[in-house]
């Protein structure tokens, strides 16, 4: 029981430590995709995600733009009503996929030392730096 307790106050200081996702942070923020985990990101072309004004998103997915609108409500994120362009891209097919794969099963996010994560659960899917653009 002792250790049952002592585990419950660890998970508690760990979790009061994530930032949580403050709709007013993201609003007109861009972002980089760094990492795909599982997968290498190539050199010639990027994926972006944009948040506007009413977390309306949009963004690059290597090859073609898309589109959609963001959800966050106790620190769950959402993101609905995907859309986007369908021009075909051999080289950059499979990850076009699977990035808009990882932004269709996102429940959740974090921001951590500038980088924003993307969750499905515990499982990161997808983590980008702020741009600067």
């Amino acid at each position: 029981m002792k250790n049952l307790m002592i585990c419950g106050l660890v998970i508690c200081l760990f979790s009061a430590c994530l930032e949580k996702i403050n709709p007013s942070k993201l609003t007109n923020t861009k972002w980089e995709l760094v990492e795909l985990p599982g997968l290498k990101l190539p050199a010639t072309s990027k994926a972006t995600l944009n948040f506007g004004e009413g977390l309306k998103v949009s963004g690059k997915s290597f090859c073609n733009n898309y589109g959609g609108q963001a959800e966050i409500k106790d620190n769950k994120v959402a993101l609905k009503n995907v859309f986007g362009t369908k021009m075909f891209c051999q080289e950059t097919a499979d990850l076009e996929h699977a990035y808009l794969s990882a932004l269709n099963e996102t429940s959740g996010a974090k921001m951590v030392d500038g980088k924003l994560y993307l969750l499905n659960g515990e499982k990161t899917l997808l983590v980008f730096n702020k741009s600067a653009e």
